[in-house]
């Protein structure tokens, strides 16, 4: 696995093949990555991991995630798939496979940004953090979770901060390789379950 570090300025110049056409990342969509650091799977432009820093003013603060990012056949108009590598406590996030809900992906994605790196700038300052700030508890991947933060704020809030501390901190990431297998499908299925909510679209 090859890694790679960028830390230019967002003003990078993008090329002008790097378009909805182009549907893979150029050398120079990287560079629109300022302070990232990527990791390309296999030396391939379709798989990658990215270091992602939890929000600030967010139970999530403090933890730093290896998100796996998939570029589907499709791209761009089917949605990358997107899934932390290390543990996260969240009920829109897989706890075993780290798989985002498709659902929650679809719903803020379009093919309509101008360039890849837009797209990926999109998912790592907007998306990840928005879906860190703000979980759906009612339509939750992670029931447990979910149930958890609707029952007893308290305790969700103590155990996410648990997850941040044993499984998201930067000294973990050298320690969590990201295994063979390929991220998941989130997919979600609706329940009317009181006690522990199924999984279920957002």
């Amino acid at each position: 696995m090859r890694q790679s570090k960028f830390h230019c300025s967002p003003e990078a110049l993008v090329s002008e093949n790097e378009t909805m056409s182009s549907a893979r990342p150029s050398p120079e969509a990287w560079r629109m990555m300022s302070d990232y650091t990527v990791e390309m799977i296999n030396d391939g432009l379709n798989e990658f991991n990215v270091e992602f820093h939890g929000p600030k003013e967010s139970l999530y603060e403090d933890g730093v995630w290896k998100v796996r990012v998939e570029l589907p056949d499709a791209y761009p108009y089917k949605s990358p798939s997107i899934g932390f590598v290390n543990k996260i406590f969240h009920p829109n996030v897989d706890e075993l496979s780290g798989s985002v809900c498709l659902d929650v992906i679809n719903q803020s994605w379009s093919p309509m940004f101008v360039t890849v790196a837009a797209d990926l700038l999109n998912i790592f300052e907007v998306f990840l953090p928005q879906l860190l700030l703000y979980p759906n508890p009612s339509d939750p991947l992670n029931g447990d979770a979910a149930s958890l933060m609707m029952k007893d704020k308290q305790q969700y809030e103590q155990k996410v901060k648990e997850y941040c501390e044993k499984y998201a901190k930067k000294n973990s990431l050298a320690k969590d390789e990201s295994s063979d297998e390929d991220i998941s499908d989130g997919q979600c299925t609706s329940s009317d379950d009181d006690d522990i909510p199924g999984h279920a679209d957002p």
